[in-house]
Order: C-alpha cells, then structure tokens, then sequence
C-alpha cells in the first residue's frame, strides 16, 4: 500500500503566504521560502504553492518566486494559479516544479487537461476542484472562488479523470480555514467516482481530521494553518496516524 501524504499549502498573494477563511478575511502567514524549508524540516512529504491572485488579476504566476522556492527545499512541489499556456506550465516544471495545477482554465477549456498530459506526462497534471455545497449538491467554483459555475462537482472529477488528469487536488470552501475538520462526504463521492489520486484540502484542524480524510480515501491531506501557525509539525500527524494504522512515511 502507498504511503500516505502530508502536503502543506503555500497560497501566495504579493510574494508573501497568505490565508483566509471559506476564501477570504486574507492574512500574512509569512515568507514562502523561510516557510517552505521549515516544512521540510519538519517532516513535510510536499508542498502546494498557489498564486492565489494570478487569475483574478489576469497575470502569470510569479515564476522568479516557484524558482526561489524550489531551489530550497528536497521534497515534490505543485504549482499553480493562473496558468493557461502550456510553455508556462513546462516553464514552471523547468523551474524546478515537480507537477502543475489548474482550476478555472480547466473547467473553461477541458480540452487543455489532455493536452497537458500529453506534453509533460498524466503524473504531472494536477486538476485542482473547489467546491462548495449548496441546494444539496457540490457546485464547482472558479476565479478564486468567487464564481459558481454550478458544475456538479463529482460529475467534473470523473470527466477530468478521463481527459488525463493524473491527480485531484480538492478543496471545500465550506471548510476552508475553519480548522474544524474536512469536508467527509465530499472526499468519499469524490474517491468513490474516480481511480486517480486525490488530495484533500479545506479544514484541517487536528491529527484526527487527517485520519478521517484517508479513512474518506483521501490518497494525500493538505492543511495550511495548522502548519502556517506551528500547532502541529507533520511529524507530529505522522505519529499520529502511525498509531491508528496509517501507512505513512517518516
């Protein structure tokens, strides 16, 4: 059995880590260097880094800043935010990037995942979800959040999964930040529709949220302020669900 993943999340805004609470009441967490070579001291299996404002904005990511980041740190790391071109998504691996990641783009021209894949391979493609529940569903959202596309969510996993994406990354708004535990229901339609890779993302609060996140079969759990705010190392998760029988690396 594959070990089981802890990824932190770098969400960038002016060159500095930020974080909020259901997408927004944004706040400096710090330097996403200093940031990113703590992680890997303490443990970290990867990173997450997101230009959160590259779309909105209508800008490419900050690619000098991937560069400075990657140069420090010995442990996978995805990029994203903002990215629509494919010689930027190669760039950005180039950079020191080891897969990428796109949201709004993806949902906007679907045929841009099979195209990726194909020029920097299934494992490097990362398609990234954020959903919020709403009238009983899971609706996709883009633009940072901001806009329902009012795409089923699970129904958007299976279609990216079958265009070439080699992995999902998450995210539900209605938890994100909130640190009172992710988004159950939301993982298990998810992981229950599709045969790649998912990440889950929005929530984290406690160890015991990560269990709950791989029980839902999550593949690997990102969580940004309990590490942003050092109330636990991913060590100390890692322990943590050693002791309750998950497979994990330390």
């Amino acid at each position: 059995m594959l070990a089981k993943r802890i990824i932190a999340a770098l969400d960038i805004a002016g060159g500095r880590v930020v974080k909020g609470v259901n997408f927004e009441n944004i706040k400096d967490s710090g330097d996403p260097v200093e940031l990113a070579k703590r992680y890997v001291s303490e443990g970290m299996d990867e990173l997450v880094f997101l230009d959160i404002k590259a779309t909105v904005d209508k800008r490419k990511i900050l690619s000098e800043l991937v560069k400075r980041v990657a140069s420090e740190i010995s442990i996978p790391f995805t990029v994203g935010g903002g990215l629509t071109e494919l010689d930027d998504m190669v760039s950005i691996i180039r950079n020191g990037a080891d897969k990428i990641f796109i949201n709004t783009y993806a949902v906007q021209h679907p045929e841009i995942i099979e195209s990726i894949s194909d020029r920097i391979g299934t494992a490097n493609t990362v398609i990234a979800i954020d959903a919020m529940f709403r009238d009983g569903k899971y609706n996709v959202y883009i633009n940072g959040g901001s806009k329902d596309t009012g795409l089923d969510a699970v129904q958007w996993a299976r279609k990216a999964a079958s265009l070439g994406a080699g992995e999902l990354l998450v995210t539900s708004i209605n938890a994100d930040g909130t640190m009172k535990g992710y988004d159950v229901n939301l993982l298990k339609a998810i992981t229950g529709a599709v045969n790649i890779p998912v990440i889950a993302s929005g929530g984290a609060g406690k160890p015991a949220d990560f269990l709950d996140a791989f029980n839902a079969g999550a593949d690997g759990a990102l969580a940004a302020s309990i590490f942003h705010r050092g109330i636990y190392s991913a060590t100390d998760i890692k322990k943590y669900l050693m002791e309750n029988g998950i497979n994990v690396r330390l």
